[in-house]
């Protein structure tokens, strides 16, 4: 008996790596050397990725907060895993939308020290994201662009935030084209590859503040939140109803990660439609659980309102790494463990999609109404 509990706590992967050596991969050095403590959970995270998230029938969202993009991120990383179809919906701060912009239409960002006296570079224009600099006129020229491109007929009616971004792709992808120096913007790859993009805060960003300001010349765009919020438990509940599993990838935490989360509440505990949960959760985190805000909030504790699946909790991961450095290991590792997926261009189908959810609604509306006056027929009988 005690040798049959021993083998028991001793089920897991013995720890013997093989050394290191001149030419290893990202993937052999994931699997060879992240063996213990958050390089286990990076370790994790990437299997869950690579072997379960990425399976074909899977629908992939994905948060981003944090200053991902003007870090390069949105280049070295996001780009390739959306075009190799690892990517079906987004969730993100209106800033990286923003700064993302900087790299697409040419403006430059350089790298500084975060050390800098700050006294000296507001005197001399220079705007610091930490250790990232660049010249005012960087925000001043992306405002710019925004305030032109808005005043384009097409924005001229109220829209949700993917439509906003799905059209605003379009332009960057064009700037893009005529500056010809390559692809730089995730919000045009985006675009090319019909991956809606939602934004979750849109006044809380310089995009959003220059919306507002355009509303003061007359400009007819308005963000139509509601359609956010049922456009994306639509693309969860057409995942589920058409045999296939939902997955959110979070890099960060904050309002975009409640907002991918936040479909399965709103299936169930609003729209009343049955439903369990996400099937895999996978976060990229520096926040403590223990201070009870939403960053740093749990799976297990998503179970209890419904957001994750209770059947599939052995299939979600947390690893407490700056997503800066967790990021382009998980883009490695996947690139070099999954074959490209198929695009499933999910913006296309967002119509279809909000149909299934209205006749579902609908479904649930109608019995609660035949309740309800079974209900008040009883109480008046008695």
């Amino acid at each position: 008996m005690a040798a049959r509990k021993r083998a028991g706590w001793l089920s897991g992967e013995r720890i013997l790596p093989e050394p290191l050596r001149a030419g290893a991969n990202v993937r052999d050095m994931v699997e060879s050397a992240f063996c213990a403590y958050n390089g286990a959970r990076l370790r994790e995270a990437c299997r869950l990725f690579a072997r379960k998230m990425l399976a074909d029938d899977v629908t992939v969202g994905v948060s981003l907060t944090g200053a991902l993009t003007p870090a390069g991120l949105g280049m070295s990383c996001l780009i390739p895993l959306a075009e190799a179809g690892f990517v079906d919906w987004v969730v993100s701060t209106g800033a990286n939308l923003y700064h993302d912009t900087h790299h697409g239409i040419g403006l430059p960002l350089h790298a500084g020290s975060a050390g800098a006296d700050d006294r000296l570079l507001r005197r001399d224009g220079i705007i610091r994201i930490y250790d990232i600099f660049f010249h005012y006129d960087v925000l001043l020229s992306t405002d710019a662009f925004f305030r032109e491109m808005i005043r384009a007929p097409e924005f001229q009616r109220p829209m949700s935030t993917a439509e906003f971004h799905h059209l605003a792709g379009r332009y960057v992808a064009e700037r893009e084209r005529l500056l010809r120096h390559g692809k730089r913007s995730f919000l045009a790859a985006a675009h090319r590859l019909d991956v809606p993009v939602y934004t979750s805060s849109p006044g809380d960003s310089s995009i959003g503040m220059n919306v507002a300001a355009m509303e003061l010349e007359g400009v007819g765009l308005r963000f139509d939140v509601n359609a956010d919020v049922n456009e994306t438990a639509a693309l969860v509940l057409d995942a589920k109803r058409g045999g296939g599993k939902s997955a959110v990838l979070i890099l960060g935490g904050g309002s975009p990660k409640n907002f991918v989360l936040q479909t399965e509440p709103q299936i169930q505990e609003v729209l009343g439609i049955d439903e369990k949960g996400h099937d895999y959760f996978l976060q990229v985190t520096d926040a403590r659980p223990d201070t009870g805000g939403l960053s740093g909030a749990t799976p297990a504790e998503a179970v209890s309102w419904g957001k994750i699946d209770p059947d599939r909790l052995p299939d979600t991961v947390v690893a407490y790494v700056d997503a800066t450095v967790a990021l382009p290991i998980l883009t490695a590792y996947a690139l070099s463990a999954r074959r490209p997926r198929k695009p499933k261009r999910l913006f296309r189908r967002r119509g279809e999609m909000m149909d299934r959810l209205r006749r579902e609604a609908a479904r649930v509306r109608a019995r609660r109404d035949k309740v309800g006056v079974k209900a008040a027929k009883s109480r008046h009988h008695h």
